[in-house]
């Protein structure tokens, strides 16, 4: 098998895990409070990530990262807005706002393209401008027919990528940058069970066998899709790897109606149709784009 297919497995199962197993995990543990969700999910990441930054010989990496200041300045804002994607996306999921996720995810393309524009400097083309105000007539299509702005949406995928643009500034591997984010949020987690503990309102240990499994696997549900998807960035087109993506939100999309009865009315049906038409234009730029480049740099070499 070529490196170039192991890579869209490994992405497939990626986007597959984070649309499709993750509802459903957060699903079963939401009878605990979001706040000590998240923050289990930060203590287990932790343990996970001590020994997988010494069987991945990382360990001489971090300890570089860490005397820089600048990245870690990077860092300590990534690790904000991770933590703020998180807590938005757990209690979104168990409030039953599936579907508002799956919305907020097929918008962070659009999102990461604007942001690219407004602090990179980085070019649109006439179509990507189009897609972008169709996104926006979308947006405001539910704001004038349902009387309210999607915030759980626009949250979580301006959160996203405000992360994605500050880790595309520190520029480090996803394991070690993980880990310096997890060990900025330790102590805030440690914090957070010593207070509900205190307050007799953890859960952890209060409750079933189940949930307190469940719980203590909120480290592996964070890390086996990074390992995942970091598998794919490295074997594949970066190209290839956007269009994957969008396997999450239309999985988490399908649980949504289909598994967990969200409403789906005419309204919303018109809010998602806008979205979808802005993503069909945006790919379609993508690819044209994709095949310039692809062209300019054969012919580059035959000079």
């Amino acid at each position: 098998m070529s490196e170039s297919k192991l890579g869209q497995i490994y992405g497939i199962f990626a986007f597959l895990f984070w649309g499709a197993i993750a509802p459903i995990y957060f699903k079963e543990v939401s009878s605990v409070e979001p706040l000590e969700v998240l923050i289990h999910r930060i203590i287990w990441s932790f343990v996970v990530l001590v020994p997988l930054l010494y069987l991945t010989k990382q360990v001489d990496v971090y300890k570089l990262l860490i005397k820089d200041v600048r990245k870690l300045k990077y860092l300590a804002f990534s690790t904000l807005f991770i933590s703020l994607n998180w807590l938005i996306y757990i209690w979104a999921v168990t409030n039953n706002m599936l579907m508002e996720t799956a919305l907020g995810y097929y918008i962070n393309p659009l999102v990461n393209v604007l942001l690219g524009f407004l602090f990179f400097q980085e070019r649109m083309s006439k179509n990507q401008y189009f897609a972008i105000f169709i996104a926006f007539c979308a947006v405001l299509y539910q704001l004038i027919s349902l009387g309210s702005i999607p915030i759980v949406s626009l949250s979580l995928a301006f959160s996203f990528a405000f992360y994605g643009m500050l880790r595309k500034k520190v520029n480090v591997g996803s394991i070690v940058g993980l880990f310096v984010e997890t060990l900025i949020m330790m102590p805030f987690a440690l914090i957070g069970i010593y207070y509900l503990y205190a307050n007799d309102s953890i859960s952890f240990l209060n409750s079933s066998n189940y949930i307190n499994i469940m719980l203590t696997l909120g480290g592996l549900m964070t890390i086996i899709p990074l390992l995942l998807f970091n598998g794919a960035a490295t074997r594949m087109k970066l190209t290839t790897l956007g269009f994957l993506q969008y396997i999450g939100p239309t999985c988490a999309f399908l649980l949504a109606v289909f598994v967990y009865d969200e409403e789906f009315n005419f309204d919303k049906m018109i809010t998602f149709s806008l979205i979808w038409i802005a993503l069909v234009i945006f790919s379609i730029d993508s690819i044209k784009k994709y095949r310039k480049e692809k062209k300019e740099i054969k012919i580059k070499s035959k000079e």
